[in-house]
């Protein structure tokens, strides 16, 4: 074999003399304080222009880093694919730059001699239309994610750099954030100087149709709208907003922030959201939040959720969430607690304040009870291994969500605090429950927001100080364990049965109007959308059992066009019957005709009362005094 030396050609050693390593970061304070303005008038186009100033600490190699996992969307979700025109300049002239070949969130530079800062330009070009990501900027209203618009220097915790913000808005919008303006010119707002993890802690909404409401306990609900005219709650939606506020603060028995603003978007214009911070959270509702109040609970229970997630997730945080910087992976392993928790408390705050009322609570258990019960993938995949579904499926459509599970963390999370919870007031003869355990999870001072960590023995040491049990034991069939069914113990040892009936309760009627689906799931095992066409199949149910897909088009019912109702006629006409439900389908060029047996009619889930009186679950929706 004839050996011969490469020779490298001249792009190549290029590319090499940029291959340095990307430094650690370090927990040491950044010497100086990073420039970042932003120019957000660009609405007609929805491009961010952005400049930066990065103070250097020596000359020789340096790394940039975009902003690549984010808190909150459990995953690397930084849109790196949206930045462009980056120039980097050195006492006024271009530096030149190389992308990681490898982590391409990273770009290698050397800085000459005697350089104090670096003046970075780039733009953002943030999605026009909903297949390149969500769409953040209307000509009425934006959300600005820093993460967005700002490098930051390799080798440096982010809580230990300093970062001074700017934002030139359109003229006549008005905007709220967590920061708080340190001057104002014109159109222009300068925040206070903050480091630079607190700084992409605290998106920015604003808008040309913009009101501010005061929900007590140094919390406002800040509000853009895709019209004026959706700017109108009522005093009584005013106060069961102040209300929630209220009975959170009285639950956890402690604040971790100095002021809290609720980012809420009415709209069906810029895309949907629900993101916690830690004083402040993103929202994003129907424009008729307010306006269709009486139609049904909608999204009123999001809210609560994200604001419980100041406490849970943000003040107490899993140890594997506790990063140096955004480059760092998130270890989701206690999703369960972050999100499940708060899940549970995000409903039952929503019944303790109003936004829902008890009965919508429940049939939202009932619901949520139905839907993970007739996921036949928990006969392989356990809860925990769903927390890692943020970084497999970037929240893409599934195609048999039933056998692949989801993020289940959430809804099967609740159902497992549900069961903590009346199991812990079984157990203690009412005396405790998990208003006891969280308040011993949350404890500390007032105003203080830095956040602390938690690990999965803390969880089991607060139960077992509430109660000696083998909660490890307990908590890990849950999460770790296979079975055949959703964990229902918590509904009826807290004094419901999960049944099924002929007819939907509101909230399942309001669930099928908002997501423009009807909702067969529990009698044909398949779920239909516009036109016929079938949005989801339940694994190992009926339709699937004939072979329906997520690609099939229903045409006819029993010999008539095909409509929802027509189908839901079909359905009462089989009950008690031997006959079945004759459709005729379409699967890309295929028509063929599909028989489903089904004879048990209609299905839809409720909550039924085991016994009379007061049960453990009446008393955990009460509100507290």
């Amino acid at each position: 074999m004839n050996l011969r030396l490469a020779v490298l050609p001249l792009s190549m050693m290029s590319t090499l003399a940029f291959a340095q390593p990307i430094p650690p970061a370090k927990d040491s304070a950044f010497p100086g304080t990073m420039t970042l303005q932003v120019d957000a008038t660009d609405t007609d186009r929805a491009i961010f222009d952005v400049r930066q100033t990065i103070p250097v600490p020596s000359s020789g190699p340096m790394v940039l880093l975009f902003p690549e996992w984010i808190p909150g969307t459990h995953a690397a979700r930084g849109e790196i694919e949206k930045l462009a025109g980056l120039v980097i300049k050195a006492n006024g002239k271009t530096v030149d730059w190389r992308r990681d070949a490898t982590n391409v969130y990273a770009f290698h530079l050397t800085v000459p001699s005697g350089v104090r800062q670096l003046d970075v330009s780039f733009k953002f070009l943030s999605a026009t239309e909903r297949d390149q990501g969500r769409v953040v900027v209307t000509p009425d209203m934006m959300n600005l994610q820093w993460q967005s618009v700002a490098l930051y220097p390799a080798g440096w915790f982010t809580r230990r750099i300093p970062v001074s913000a700017s934002v030139t808005w359109p003229a006549g919008w008005k905007a709220a954030t967590a920061l708080r303006p340190a001057s104002t010119s014109g159109n222009t707002v300068r925040y206070q100087t903050v480091d630079f993890e607190t700084l992409v802690d605290s998106p920015t909404f604003a808008g040309r149709h913009f009101a501010a409401l005061d929900l007590g306990h140094n919390v406002t609900l800040n509000i853009v709208a895709d019209d004026a005219k959706y700017l109108a709650p009522t005093p009584t939606q005013i106060e069961i907003h102040k209300k929630l506020v209220d009975q959170a603060v009285k639950l956890f028995g402690m604040v971790p922030y100095d002021h809290y603003d609720f980012l809420l978007a009415m709209t069906d214009q810029m895309g949907s959201i629900g993101r916690e911070h830690h004083r402040s959270s993103e929202n994003a509702v129907n424009p008729e939040y307010f306006t269709d109040w009486n139609s049904g609970p909608g999204r009123r229970n999001l809210l609560a959720h994200e604001f419980s997630h100041t406490w849970i997730g943000k003040y107490r945080r899993p140890a594997g969430q506790m990063v140096p910087d955004f480059s760092t992976p998130l270890v989701n392993d206690l999703l369960w607690v972050y999100e499940g928790q708060d899940q549970f408390w995000g409903y039952v705050l929503g019944a303790r304040s109003g936004l829902f009322s008890k009965q919508e609570t429940l049939d939202a258990f009932a619901s949520i009870a139905a839907n993970q019960d007739i996921r036949r993938a928990r006969d392989w995949r356990d809860v925990e291994d769903t927390t890692r579904d943020p970084i497999i499926t970037d929240r893409r459509p599934k195609g048999w969500v039933s056998y692949q599970r989801s993020e289940d963390y959430y809804n099967e999370g609740l159902l497992i605090w549900l069961d903590v919870d009346a199991t812990l007031r079984a157990r203690t003869g009412g005396a405790k429950g998990m208003q006891d355990f969280v308040r011993q999870f949350v404890a500390g001072p007032d105003g203080k927001w830095e956040a602390r960590s938690f690990s999965f023995n803390d969880v089991v040491s607060i139960l077992n100080g509430l109660s000696p049990y083998d909660w490890a034991g307990f908590l890990k069939e849950r999460i770790n364990g296979k079975s055949s069914t959703a964990p229902l113990n918590g509904l009826t040892l807290g004094g419901y049965r999960l049944v099924y009936a002929s007819e939907p309760t509101g909230f399942f009627r309001d669930q099928e109007k908002r997501s423009g689906e009807t909702n067969f799931n529990y009698s044909l095992g398949m779920s239909v959308g516009k036109n016929g066409h079938v949005s989801s199949v339940i694994w190992d149910g009926p339709a699937f059992k004939q072979g329906l897909t997520t690609a099939a088009e229903l045409l006819a019912v029993n010999g008539r066009t095909y409509s929802d109702e027509a189908l839901r006629d079909a359905i009462v006409v089989a009950e008690g019957g031997k006959d079945p439900i004759k459709l005729i389908v379409r699967s890309g060029r295929v028509v063929r005709d599909v028989a489903i047996q089904w004879n048990g009619g209609l299905r839809y889930p409720r909550l039924e009362k085991i016994g009379v009186g007061e049960t453990s679950l009446d008393r955990l929706l009460m509100p507290l005094p």
